[in-house]
């Protein structure tokens, strides 16, 4: 599938289960492999990712499902959740 990587900038980004997660600010394209390697994301919904004090997000591409009027990627509440509190985790000990 190609697409002009201007018509990403500004749209909105859902996950697969309608979540709002926040609206495409920079597209991260690895120039080697040719392709799009991630989506940093402006406006975060705090429901989806805590950053704290981070202001965005890169969303790894291969998460995105479908893009049109605007972008779906995998449901990764659970998943982000429990990877930062591993983490976090592991810093305590």
């Amino acid at each position: 599938m190609e697409i002009e990587l201007s018509s990403l900038y500004g749209q909105d980004i859902y996950t697969d289960r309608g979540v709002y997660v926040g609206k495409i600010e920079d597209v991260s394209v690895d120039i080697r492999e040719k392709r799009i390697s991630g989506l940093a994301v402006k406006n975060i919904n705090p429901n989806v990712f805590d950053l704290g004090k981070k202001r965005g997000v890169v969303i790894p591409y291969r998460w995105v499902t479908a893009i049109g009027d605007i972008v779906l990627i995998k449901h990764v509440r659970r998943r982000v959740a429990e990877k930062e509190k591993d983490e976090e985790e592991e810093r305590r000990e």
